[in-house]
């Protein structure tokens, strides 16, 4: 669903560009309000949300379809945490829907989707990975990476049940708008695919601006 937001980047607390293969990790207090913006169109941000508070209990892919009854995301959707907590409301979407069913990559999907000269290439879980081993005082580990959203990607589920990765949705300027209902670490990968079509094999750079 589209919605627009009401809110105004100039009014922002934070802002942060994050360059294509970077991540981003920060700490969002309850109340907040955070943007990941598309800046060039159809880049993935590959995207895990923590309880600050506690980093055992942690976004569930699972709990959000179950509880929305739909496996894709938007305004209006509130995001499940593993002990079936609210944890963010998606509260502007100008891209229309988001991906949690198709998975982060990694060295080992890059070899099984493309090719085996492909292992060694960039992959968000290298990013992740990078983020928790710089960042020891969030108390994140290697087991603590599970489901994540994929930001702007387009996954199509096909008729017989499975998943296509198709040309993505997003455009320059769209974004994904979500409030905290709980003290929150967000993890993003802003992905390095070379081998993707979601982002015309073209990897760009996000912004993501914070208020309250």
């Amino acid at each position: 669903m589209i919605k627009e937001s009401t809110l105004n980047p100039d009014n922002a607390s934070f802002r942060k560009i994050v360059p294509a293969g970077d991540y981003f990790l920060h700490r969002i207090e309850k109340g907040q309000t955070l943007r990941i913006l598309d800046l060039e169109g159809n880049q993935a941000a590959d995207t895990l949300f923590y309880n600050a508070d506690d980093v055992s209990e942690r976004y569930s892919a699972m709990d959000t379809i179950r509880n929305q009854g739909n496996v894709y995301l938007s305004a209006g959707t509130t995001l499940m945490s593993n002990e079936d907590n609210p944890m963010l409301d998606i509260v502007a979407d100008t891209c229309g829907r988001h991906d949690t069913l198709g998975g982060a990559c990694a060295t080992e999907s890059n070899t099984v989707r493309y090719a085996l000269e492909k292992k060694c290439m960039h992959a968000c879980r290298d990013s992740w990975m990078l983020a928790i081993n710089e960042h020891e005082e969030f108390g994140l580990t290697k087991s603590d990476i599970t489901h994540n959203i994929n930001f702007f990607m387009n996954v199509p589920v096909t008729p017989e049940g499975g998943l296509t990765f198709e040309d993505g949705i997003s455009d320059a300027g769209k974004y994904v708008e979500l409030t905290a209902r709980m003290n929150i670490l967000v993890l993003i990968s802003n992905c390095p695919q070379l081998n993707n079509p979601c982002n015309a094999y073209n990897p760009t750079p996000v912004e993501v601006l914070i208020w309250g």
